[in-house]
């Protein structure tokens, strides 16, 4: 018994310390993104040129995984369902990592990680329009709650930036639509992409997207004398970026789906208290605090009830085939860690911004607790 009781405390520790590493990640990774690309801190306001660095490099490590050293094997994948389910995907990847760090010009770390919260609103509108989901009132009541606490949060931002607002949730609606065709095209098809083979197959793609804009927008402004380029700086951001999606994906499989929400709802409060340390122009109101605490009981209520959905379902099993199914949920465990990845690929987030969109998914892949 003391030495199970010794391996429980050791799982329980190095759990916690998986979510550290996670919090930790997915912090650095939005506050790293604004002072590089704050006119005020490292001054390169070039958010497609950075999204581009991160693609470029993701890929290239999933490359050498894959193709090189052989980590894991590449998945069969046809010329059809890569026109037809990747290419999609990976445009709306783009245009959400692109219009996130868009919003860093304009907008406080704080008031973003507000406005986040509309992440589930815009996933379930979406998902309902496709019919992916259907219509519920406790649901949309929730939604409703949610959109409310943005609006209050919003009226009581000091500097509030219309533009940098459009750009963020420009950036939450791309990643709604991201999220929903991911369900739609690869899971309906049965292909599941753990998160080596997702920035194989999706950050070449997102790069190819994000090349016309940044050619158009960025690349004659990046012609200029002043412009500055550390490689140091750059490629330790892309780092963290690639260690955020890894991080993400290890604690989903030790803890679960649920637990990653809590510990993403603590690190939007940690990371709203620390941007204001750390950036000073950054302030927030006590409107600002009482919006998104109404907001962020609506996220909450609404995570209860997908949990609850979960378990009814699971209640409703026949017991006279449960040994058969007992196999089958094993095996529905063991794909939905990589299922979760489909509807996540940060940190966010967001990380989704590199954090948001590669993390958060409105719905609950999976609630089992599996040892990593």
């Amino acid at each position: 018994m003391a030495v199970i009781a010794t391996l429980m405390n050791r799982q329980h520790l190095l759990t916690y310390i998986y979510l550290l590493v996670y919090i930790s990640l997915s912090s650095g990774v939005i506050l790293y993104n604004k002072w590089v690309l704050s006119t005020l801190y490292f001054n390169f306001p070039f958010p497609i040129t950075l999204t581009m660095i991160h693609m470029a490099f993701s890929g290239g490590v999933a490359f050498v995984l894959i193709r090189v050293l052989k980590v894991v094997s590449p998945i069969k994948m046809t010329f059809h369902i890569y026109t037809t389910c990747v290419v999609p995907i990976s445009a709306f990847f783009a245009a959400s990592l692109w219009f996130g760090n868009t919003a860093y010009l304009y907008i406080s770390v704080a008031f973003i990680q507000m406005l986040k919260a509309l992440m589930p609103v815009a996933t379930f509108l979406v998902a309902v329009t496709c019919g992916t989901e259907k219509l519920r009132c406790d649901v949309f009541w929730n939604m409703v709650l949610v959109s409310v606490g943005v609006v209050i949060s919003s009226y009581g931002e000091i500097h509030f930036n219309v533009l940098g607002t459009i750009y963020q949730v420009s950036g939450i609606a791309a990643e709604a639509f991201r999220l929903v065709l991911t369900q739609v095209l690869l899971q309906n098809k049965g292909l599941t992409l753990n998160p080596i083979t997702s920035l194989y197959y999706i950050a070449p793609c997102s790069f190819v997207f994000l090349f016309i804009p940044w050619y158009i927008l960025e690349k004659p402004e990046m012609e200029a004398p002043h412009m500055q380029f550390n490689f140091w700086i750059f490629f330790s951001n892309a780092l963290c970026a690639l260690a955020l999606n890894f991080s993400t994906f290890l604690v989903i499989g030790r803890t679960g789906a649920v637990t990653i929400r809590v510990a993403g709802v603590l690190k939007d409060w940690l990371l709203i208290s620390l941007s204001t340390v750390l950036f000073p122009e950054s302030k927030i109101t006590g409107l600002n605090v009482i919006g998104y605490a109404i907001a962020l009981s609506g996220v909450v209520c609404y995570n209860y009830l997908k949990i609850r959905d979960v378990r009814i379902s699971q209640l409703q099993i026949i017991p006279d085939e449960s040994t058969k199914m007992e196999k089958k949920e094993e095996d529905n465990v063991n794909r939905n860690e990589d299922t979760l990845w489909n509807d996540s690929v940060s940190d966010s987030h967001s990380h989704f911004d590199e954090e948001a969109p590669l993390m958060y998914s409105s719905r609950i892949s999976h609630l089992g607790r599996k040892p990593a």
